[in-house]
């Protein structure tokens, strides 16, 4: 049994418009033969895919987090659906990022990189040397790190702009809370984002095409 197993995207990917993260963990391993059997495409998203195999990596991931953090499982067919509409939102705003040419560059990489394993206790080369402990690598994790710092660029340029406080919110916000203004300001923020990022996920899900083939066999 591992010993440890590092929090680094709860710890250091925390998303400032709320973008719902997965922490990467050790996929369970299944057999090749047994991958090619369920490598079939379970959703089409526009121009691209979701496979059958990539569905279930991301629900051992889930449920390893959950378990980890010990949260009551859902039905299984419920947590299925939850996780494929939640790569299907993803895909579409990865699909998106690409057409803006949005990129992360190697230098605020490895500064995430780095205050992650800071965050943690932990040098660079310690942090390596656990990742593949649990049966990671480096070079993988940094690219789900830049792939989620790419999707945070894109939805703080759509969802950013739409976030307005007036004044008389803020200070409603400091008299209800006993709070002070810069306080205010980012939990107002905060709270707003939140609620125009959820109006424009179902936005762009309605306005791409999606065909669900989860139930086909």
């Amino acid at each position: 049994m591992r010993s440890r197993r590092t929090p680094f995207l709860a710890a250091g990917l925390a998303m400032a418009l709320g973008l719902a993260t997965v922490p990467v963990t050790q996929a369970q391993e299944l057999p090749s033969t047994q991958r090619q059997a369920l490598d079939r495409i379970v959703a089409v998203v526009n121009e691209g895919a979701i496979m059958q195999s990539q569905l279930e990596d991301r629900l051992a991931q889930v449920r390893s987090q959950m378990g980890a953090q010990q949260q009551e499982l859902p039905p299984a067919g419920t947590l299925r659906e939850q996780v494929l509409e939640q790569m299907i939102l993803e895909e579409i705003q990865w699909q998106m990022a690409d057409e803006a040419g949005l990129t992360v560059d190697d230098t605020d990489l490895n500064r995430q990189v780095r205050g992650i394993a800071e965050r943690n206790g932990m040098s660079l080369e310690q942090f390596a040397d656990t990742l593949e402990a649990d049966g990671l690598t480096l070079a993988g994790v940094r690219e789900e790190i830049r792939r989620e710092l790419t999707l945070r660029q894109l939805q703080q340029r759509r969802v950013g702009s739409r976030v307005n406080l007036s004044e008389r919110e803020v200070e409603r916000f400091m008299e209800q809370e006993g709070v002070g203004r810069e306080q205010a300001q980012q939990a107002l923020f905060q709270r707003k984002a939140n609620e125009e990022l959820g109006a424009w996920l179902q936005e762009i899900r309605s306005q791409a095409f999606v065909d669900n083939r989860l139930d086909e066999r």
